[in-house]
């Protein structure tokens, strides 16, 4: 038990780069899409942001992490849900139980307030996906849904959602619909350009707001970073 502790622990150290060097570039990085997300819908509020990516294995659950730990280190009041109720990663993350989550209140089994667990991180909370359901589309899709959204917006200052990959299943394209903004990953290592001109066309006949895009994986010599920053 004890190894697995251990495990688990190591994993979030490994993922939370926000939370383990937050002098880091890349935490300056998550820095800096927190100010883009204000400045890409400068006539509009936005509280809650959809992650999602093309593909699986893009990085979308990490950068939902990182971008909520950002969020809640300026002082506001975040929540991150795993709305990924086929493969969710949320819980290892940030070492939660995922016995009760999003599957039980969209259920109507438990109430949402009862499935929220805290994190280390000061301000940031989180609701785990819960028992993997067999119809998560309807889920998703359900008048439920809608009233949990309004319901967290009285609480939390931002609500991000972490969503399964867009070409794998709907259920992100449903919740783009109901969020304030989505934030597509694209791993340059990994997708196909045909794959992300995909995923941005199932988002636009969905009539979501594109936050903008997030660049994954991509090297950058340190020495390069620095001569930008100083010229």
């Amino acid at each position: 038990m004890k190894k697995k502790k251990k495990l688990r622990n190591g994993l979030m150290a490994r993922k939370l780069v926000t939370v383990t060097d937050t002098k880091s570039l890349i935490s300056e990085q998550f820095r800096t899409i927190r100010t883009n997300i204000r400045f890409s819908l400068p006539n509009q509020e936005i509280k809650s942001i959809l992650i999602t990516s093309s593909i699986p294995g893009e990085g979308k659950s990490t950068n939902a992490a990182n971008l909520g730990v950002v969020f809640a280190q300026e002082g506001k009041r975040v929540i991150i849900i795993d709305a990924d109720m086929r493969k969710p990663t949320l819980h290892h993350t940030f070492s939660t139980l995922n016995i009760c989550g999003l599957s039980d209140v969209l259920s109507k089994q438990e109430e949402y307030f009862n499935a929220i667990q805290k994190t280390t991180v000061e301000g940031l909370s989180v609701i785990p996906s819960g028992p993997l359901p067999p119809n998560p589309v309807e889920l998703l899709s359900s008048k439920t849904m809608d009233i949990l959204m309004e319901d967290l917006k009285k609480d939390y200052d931002i609500i991000i959602f972490d969503a399964p990959p867009l070409l794998s299943v709907s259920d992100a394209q449903i919740l783009s619909n109901k969020c304030d903004g989505t934030l597509l990953i694209v791993s340059m290592d990994k997708v196909q350009r045909v794959e992300v001109l995909k995923a941005k066309a199932t988002l636009a006949s969905s009539n979501a707001k594109i936050l903008g895009v997030v660049l994954n994986n991509i090297k950058i010599p340190k020495k390069h970073y620095y001569q930008a920053y100083g010229s």
